[in-house]
């Protein structure tokens, strides 16, 4: 299990309050996405805690020269001896037996009484997640630093919440890239060049289980070509330009997960086999990605209502995804649910309508609800349109007031 933090000032306290404890403490390992905040996270904590701090990245150049682990660790005891000292190792996959190393580090310290408190971050959520799992069982505390939701953006940026939320669905929510938005060549430049790439040329590739580079960055572009959308593996083998078995083709999608970029929700069925065995739905966790890989950039409402529904629908179901909330779909000829959702929110059967719409139409999501009665129905609509769904007993909410504030009551 792992601890979820959608907004920097959250993540922030809890690690200062953590570092303020007896050390050693237990290490700290932050994940998250590229580009929402880590490294500031860090260099943060290095100007909170002073002189007693040691920063250390794992990509720099330096990071392959030998003794480069040994002076870190050396740096960060002698400033132990004045008082306790904190050790900051940004991108920690990065560096070669990382787990191993920091496990026997640790040990040590704690069979010494060395009073040193470590935080390690990580873009690759199975390459961190993998090590600390093999190495640093019982050794470590794992937070992840998630995409930014909408109203981590209205308080950073001075936004409006409501104008947060339109822009999270036209340019997602990567801070880094908000200062560029006014020019859009600019923007998708920093998203492709600073995001997009380097976690599918760098985090991705570097698990060292990727035989087809080629093949993984053709299924990132056709998953992020069909956002909310169900495919199944055998249509996408069908768009790739080269062949490849279905299980490779799944197998990337989960690396794609796995870096933040892509997920793939499954079916709803209370067998889990028959789960797995359906045809994923694509879900893009920021809609950033689907703005810089698009040819036309971020849809038009007045001009592309269709497509800026299904934009509104992934928004949404990310926001789900990246506070924590299990999400399946869930698809029975002709009755489809566009959103199951299981978590801190409760269990909710969900259904994103930005159109018109009237009781027929949610036809799918009452069916849904009547067989598994524990689940509650919850209409998402266009601003103004709540109403529709309310007449008819349905709760309903916004779509920017649920990418603001999340589901009613919750």
């Amino acid at each position: 299990m792992y601890e979820i933090y959608n907004t920097f000032a959250d993540c922030r306290k809890v690690l200062i309050d953590r570092l303020r404890e007896p050390a050693p403490g237990r290490i700290q390992l932050l994940t998250g996405p590229r580009q929402v905040g880590k490294t500031t996270l860090l260099l943060d904590l290095a100007a909170q805690f002073g002189d007693r701090t040691v920063y250390a990245a794992g990509d720099e150049p330096d990071a392959a020269l030998p003794g480069f682990w040994e002076r870190r660790w050396a740096e960060a005891e002698a400033r132990a001896k004045q008082g306790t000292a904190v050790l900051l190792l940004d991108e920690v996959h990065h560096l070669s037996d990382w787990a191993g190393r920091l496990k026997g580090e640790w040990d040590r310290a704690r069979r010494r009484h060395i009073n040193i408190h470590v935080v390690a971050t990580g873009s690759s959520a199975l390459r961190v997640a993998t090590g600390s799992r093999e190495s640093l069982a019982g050794r470590f505390e794992r937070l992840t630093l998630s995409h930014w939701p909408a109203i981590g953006l209205a308080d950073a940026f001075h936004l409006s919440p409501r104008e947060a939320a339109h822009d999270l669905v036209r340019f997602g929510s990567y801070p880094g890239a908000v200062e560029f938005q006014r020019d859009f060549a600019r923007w998708r430049a920093y998203v492709r060049d600073a995001i997009i790439g380097p976690a599918i040329g760098r985090d991705v590739l570097a698990l060292g289980v990727v035989r087809r580079p080629a093949l993984l960055r053709q299924v990132f572009a056709i998953a992020a070509a069909l956002p909310a959308q169900i495919v199944s593996l055998q249509k996408m083998l069908g768009q790739l330009q080269d062949s490849g078995a279905l299980e490779t083709v799944a197998h990337y999608l989960a690396l794609l997960q796995d870096a933040y970029l892509i997920a793939p929700i499954e079916k709803y069925s209370p067998q889990i086999h028959r789960r797995r065995a359906s045809p994923p739905k694509l879900v893009v966790l920021n809609n950033a990605l689907l703005s810089a890989s698009h040819p036309n950039g971020a849809p038009d409402p007045a001009r592309e209502p269709e497509r800026f529904g299904v934009w509104v629908e992934n928004a949404c179901l990310a926001f789900a995804i990246n506070q924590g909330q299990q999400v399946l779909y869930w698809r029975e000829e002709p009755l489809e649910t566009d959103a199951v959702c299981d978590g801190s929110w409760g269990k909710l059967a969900v259904e994103v309508k930005t159109g018109r719409f009237d009781v027929q139409a949610l036809r799918g999501l009452l069916e849904f609800c009547r067989r598994n009665p524990a689940f509650k129905p919850l209409v998402i609509t266009a601003p103004g349109d709540e109403e529709t769904a309310r007449r008819n007993g349905i709760e309903s909410i916004s779509w920017e007031d649920f990418l603001i504030a999340g589901p009613p009551g919750k």
